[in-house]
């Protein structure tokens, strides 16, 4: 049976699905305006927020990306439920 996950997880997991609503957004808008040099520094810090937000997550509850793009702790976490789209 799977332990109840603690509140801050939602939290972080809710954190991480808005910074990457923002990414999705300024990505489309400087596809259309690749000059403008302030959407492009937003962008770049949304990145460093998100890089930093992932991290956090990663270090508490296992991998968010598979493939190579998550390090796993020993033992192996990717099958360790539940996965941040099940939550």
């Amino acid at each position: 049976m799977t332990q109840p996950l603690p509140p801050h997880y939602y939290t972080l997991l809710e954190e991480l699905q808005a910074i990457d609503f923002v990414l999705v957004e300024l990505t489309l808008y400087l596809d259309t305006h690749p000059e403008d040099a302030q959407a492009l520094e937003q962008f770049n810090q949304c990145v460093q927020q998100r890089q930093h937000l992932a991290q956090r997550y990663e270090s508490e509850f296992g991998p968010l990306l598979q493939f190579g793009r998550s390090y796993s702790g020993y033992p192996w976490q990717w099958v360790e439920p539940p996965w941040p789209w099940q939550v």
